[in-house]
Order: C-alpha cells, then structure tokens, then sequence
C-alpha cells in the first residue's frame, strides 16, 4: 500500500513539475510578445513624433512669430556650448598628437604629424566628441525641461490654450540644434587644430613650416565637409530624441531622471550609429570621383 501510494504521488509530482515548465514557457512567451508590441508602438510614436516635429519645424522656418523662440533656443543651445566644445576640441587636438609623436618620429615622418591629427579631427573626431558632448549638456536639458513641463502639466495647459506644443516647445529646439551643432563643430575643429600644432610644434620642436605645408596638403575642403554635414544629422538627432523622452517621461521625479537617461544612451547611440552610416557613404562617394589619396 506505502509503495503504491508513493508510485502515485511521484507521478502526480512529475506531471505536476511537466504541467508548471509549461506554464513558465507560457509566461515567457507572453512577456517577450509584449515587450515586442510594446518596442513597436514605441517605434510608431516616435516616428510620428519626428514627421510632426518635422512639419511644425518647417512652418516655423516661414512664421515670423516664432523666430524670438528660436533666437532663445540658439543662444542657450548654441552659445552657451562654446567654451566646453572648444576645450573638448583643443584637449582632443593635444592627445592625438601626444600619442602619434612618437609612432611618427620612429619612422622619420614626424612632420607629418600635422595630417594625421587635422584629418581625423576634423573628419572624427571632433563631430562625434562635440556630438557628445551635447548630448550630454543639451539633450539632458531639453529632456529635463520637458519632462519637467510634461510632469506639472504645462504640456496640457498648453493644449488648452489651444497652441500646439509641437510648434511652440519642440520646433525651436530642433532649429537651434539642427543649424548650431555644424558651427559648433567647426569650433572644436578650430581648436583641435590649435591644441594639435602646439604640442607638436611647441613642445617635440617639430618645424612648424612643414607642419603646416603637410596639413594643407593632406586635409581637403572634402574633409571639413564630412564633419560639417555630419553636424546637421547628429543635431537632428540629439534634439528629435531628447524632446521626445522630455514629452513622453513617467510621472514623478524618477521618471524625469530615468527619460534624461534613456536620452542620452538613445542619442549616443544614435551618434555612433549615423557617424558609421555617414562614413560608409562619404567613403563611397569620394572613391567614386577621385583617388584614394596617402597621408604620407
């Protein structure tokens, strides 16, 4: 009797432990289904976002009314990033040649040093650094503000008065990083260039006429235009991300901290995702039209 009765309750238990493993693929099954729908309407809304984000910024670009929203927006988002894009640039300039010098001066081609550090600050370097660097200051900011309006209903408020929030909060912030981020670019250009020359001229004693000779001839207008252009893309893209976890952010203080998070990853991902993009189809154009051309 003991031994049939313990032959029964070891089946039960094992159909019991088959019956629950299936539940648990249940479970797992349904939560990856939601968290796929779930990724996909996330999509769907930001892509939304962005086509809404796009038209209210063209029509802004021709209503007068909105140009004083604007001109605030550059004056924060632009000039106010001056000095740290330029420090980023310079330091960036200074490292290339401190770790280059010697590299180069084995191989009797320090006074190409110059070609090395100006093309891959200006082509690199300096877009994807300042990129980031506003991501950090900017897109932590506009998604602050904005979650921070989202989260006391301003958002709503606005509604209310019937004025689109689109139009009113995120068109000028997308004008002022779309137009700002390539001039900002070419700051830290300017000034990894500067940084650059100085520990290679002033500090390894490199003669600063074939410094120069070099860097013009291996640096093209071709070359400062792939940074520049890159400029607008990682612009739209800092600002379209940023304001759209600002619009989007959970209620409560938590929710405001986690979306500046999620902006900044989401935007610097972004970065490296479009410089990889870019840099294939620059790379294929200019082979197209002209030959590769040696830095040395």
């Amino acid at each position: 009797m003991v031994l049939v009765w313990n032959l029964a309750a070891k089946a039960g238990f094992q159909r019991f432990v088959r019956d629950d493993s299936k539940f648990g693929s249940y479970i797992m099954i349904d939560v990856v289904g939601a968290r796929v729908l779930q990724d996909i309407g996330n999509v769907g809304r930001f892509g939304r976002f962005i086509w809404q984000s796009a038209v209210a910024s063209v029509l802004s670009c021709v209503r007068t009314s909105t140009y004083p929203l604007i001109w605030a927006q550059m004056n924060i988002i632009g000039v106010r990033s001056v000095p740290v894009i330029m420090i980023t640039g310079a330091f960036v300039g200074m490292t290339l040649a401190i770790q280059a010098y010697d590299q180069l001066a084995g191989m009797g081609l320090e006074e190409h040093l110059g070609v090395l550090i100006n093309v891959s600050v200006v082509k690199e370097l300096g877009p994807v650094l300042s990129a980031v660097m506003l991501a950090g200051r900017i897109g932590g900011a506009l998604t602050a503000e904005l979650g921070t309006m989202r989260v006391t209903e301003q958002i709503e408020a606005i509604k209310s008065m019937g004025t689109d929030p689109i139009r009113h909060l995120v068109a000028p912030r997308v004008l002022a990083c779309l137009l700002l981020t390539p001039f900002l670019i070419i700051y830290a250009d300017l000034m990894g260039i500067v940084g650059g020359y100085f520990i290679s001229v002033v500090q390894f004693g490199i003669n600063k006429r074939a410094y120069w000779s070099f860097s013009a001839n291996g640096v093209e207008l071709w070359d400062v235009s792939i940074g520049v252009i890159k400029g607008f893309f990682f612009g739209g893209a800092i600002a379209a991300i940023s304001c759209y976890k600002g619009f989007t952010c959970k209620e409560g203080a938590h929710g405001v901290g986690q979306a500046c998070t999620d902006a900044f990853v989401a935007s610097f991902i972004s970065i490296l995702a479009l410089n990889f993009a870019l840099g294939v189809i620059f790379k294929s154009i200019y082979s197209t039209f002209w030959p590769i051309k040696s830095l040395v």
